[in-house]
């Protein structure tokens, strides 16, 4: 049973690294470690600790790239006269 869900966890957290791109590769790998250290001491739940981590980093990320664009699409906006 214990073997399932880890090949089970395993495999999620290899189709969440298949899905992403590299721009929230670095967000997925942080997360991963947060979520599995916390995931560790909260019972023994690493791997889904690691896995919801991803997903909480990728998510994280993205926002994060899409406030960055927002920005720097307003810094390059002409100056319109009154």
């Amino acid at each position: 049973m214990k073997a399932s869900r880890i090949s089970f966890a395993l495999l999620s957290a290899a189709l969440a690294f298949a899905s992403i791109g590299t721009a929230n590769a670095a967000g997925c790998i942080k997360g991963a470690v947060v979520g599995g250290v916390a995931g560790h001491y909260a019972g023994h739940h690493a791997v889904v600790g690691a896995v919801g981590g991803c997903l909480v980093g990728r998510h994280l990320a993205k926002q994060h790239a899409q406030e960055q664009a927002q920005q720097q699409a307003a810094l390059h906006q002409p100056v319109q006269p009154h």
